[in-house]
């Protein structure tokens, strides 16, 4: 799906009190901008930001960051929370390469990755989320429980994942290739509800290192 690019979307970006525009600030210190030990996830390519927004509410007791790459997409997704229900979020524009000069070692309880670009090409691999490159990214600022959660309706790119998940020594605590028959805590995200609708089984791994 191409997105259109919105008139002063980055000044509607700069201007939400829900955006963090110097995230780099806030390494190692982000219990101090939530005012609250509470623990932190991290939704990496928040989408349209159906998932996150749903789980904010849900989860009280977290406090979370979404982040996205691209503006476009960004400034869409912030039309989905309501101001009066996120205390506990917050949103920035980033490139996931440098997450650990957003985030201090072990600072992190949980990421999430759901319905990432598979990004089918072979030359295009370092970009799939599930590389070791971005393993050895999330192994950095996850603390020493911290789990990493991975969905996607891509059967390619799952295989790929659960193979990388072993092969650089982490440890797969969850695996389902039909997650709506597994009775488990779940929210759906825009594209799985629409994929599911369409009988497209969704994939989903939890691993720890």
């Amino acid at each position: 799906m191409r997105l259109r690019r919105i008139k002063n979307q980055g000044e509607k970006i700069i201007t939400n009190e829900l955006t963090i525009n110097n995230p780099k600030n806030f390494k190692g210190q982000w219990n101090k901008l939530f005012t609250n030990e509470q623990p932190l996830w991290v939704e990496i390519g928040i989408g349209l930001g159906g998932y996150l927004s749903k789980l904010c509410k849900l989860k009280q007791d977290v406090n979370f960051v979404g982040i996205e790459k691209y503006s476009k997409v960004l400034v869409r997704a912030l039309k989905r929370f309501d101001d009066e229900d996120t205390l506990n979020v917050r949103l920035i524009r980033f490139d996931a390469e440098e997450l650990d000069e957003v985030f201090e070692c072990g600072e992190v309880q949980r990421i999430m990755l759901n319905f990432s670009d598979p990004w089918p090409k072979r030359r295009h691999e370092g970009r799939r989320l599930t590389h070791p490159n971005f393993l050895k990214i999330y192994d950095k600022i996850l603390s020493k429980n911290g789990q990493l959660h991975f969905k996607t309706d891509n059967d390619e790119l799952f295989d790929y994942s659960v193979e990388v998940i072993k092969e650089n020594n982490w440890k797969l605590n969850f695996l389902t290739y039909d997650l709506h028959a597994e009775v488990v805590e779940n929210v759906m995200t825009e594209y799985e509800t629409k994929f599911s609708s369409q009988g497209v089984k969704i994939k989903k791994l939890v691993a720890t290192r």
